[in-house]
């Protein structure tokens, strides 16, 4: 089986090049084939467009619209009260999506509202997730777009964000019951809030569309100083079939060119492997 697709995720490499078209060409020019972005929204849609289209590089995955990030908001999915605002960001992104070739749109599901506690509003906030999403299903399966939920932890990166295991993922998912929803895993959040990774990995792939890495605790390299394996985990979501693309949505330890001898050596050792069986 080949070696992981990596994507760069532009949110996050490349920071010493100030614009989204200049960061697709650095990441064609370090070799990848695709890239992912959060939020493309502040650019000329054109620019983005023309600079895929130059470079040869596939768009795999953007976030819906964050909402009011003056308010505290990042994503409106389960935000009750919100309904128009989601809707008109899932607009948005289907637009943008469709128009760039990307088929895979992360539905973001938001922090628990300034003010309110978690216990007391958990309940409704799920209904309007559970209720969003649906709705968000149907839009993108008229394009055949697939939407992603991702879970983020809340211990360190984001304290009120809703959607922080996979466990309350998957439960979502299955009151939902779309095919073209499925769960983005990002191994960063899962280790720092669940570890038991190899399980969690067996249980859930079949529910995964997407997958993303970084070290931890520091979200570097994945070949930096901390807790995870990334070879062992590489070569277990490859046993396991997993033919997506790996989202590298890490912050480099300095420049992003000079830290990608990772790939280089997971690549190499990978079909050395491949020759050797």
């Amino acid at each position: 089986m080949p070696a992981h697709r990596f994507s760069a995720n532009l949110s996050w490499l490349f920071p010493e090049v100030p614009d989204l078209p200049g960061r697709i060409q650095a990441a064609a020019q370090a070799g990848f084939q695709a890239v992912e972005v959060a939020w493309p929204y502040e650019c000329e849609r054109g620019l983005v467009k023309e600079a895929l289209a130059r470079h040869g590089v596939d768009l795999v995955l953007i976030n819906t619209p964050p909402g009011d990030i003056q308010a505290g908001e990042l994503g409106l999915g389960a935000v009750p009260g919100r309904r128009d605002g989601f809707r008109e960001g899932l607009r948005e992104a289907v637009s943008w999506a469709t128009d760039l070739r990307c088929q895979r749109i992360h539905i973001m599901a938001g922090r628990v509202p300034v003010g309110a506690e978690r216990a007391s509003i958990e309940k409704q906030m799920e209904e309007t997730f559970i209720e969003n999403l649906a709705y968000a299903a149907d839009v993108l399966g008229q394009t055949g777009l697939v939407g992603l939920l991702e879970p983020i932890n809340c211990r360190i990166t984001d304290p009120r964000y809703f959607l922080n295991t996979p466990q309350q993922a998957a439960s979502i998912l299955q009151k939902v019951g779309k095919p073209n929803l499925k769960m983005q895993m990002d191994l960063y959040h899962w280790q720092i809030m669940d570890g038991n990774l190899t399980q969690n990995i067996k249980t859930y792939l079949p529910l995964v569309g997407h997958v993303q890495i970084a070290q931890v605790p520091h979200r570097n390299e994945p070949d930096s100083p901390g807790e995870l394996n990334f070879v062992y985990l590489f070569n277990l979501l490859r046993d396991l079939g997993y033919e997506g693309h790996v989202g590298c949505e890490y912050k480099p330890r300095g420049d992003t060119m000079a830290g990608l001898g990772w790939i280089k050596t997971y690549c190499r050792e990978h079909d050395g492997q491949e020759k050797s069986e």
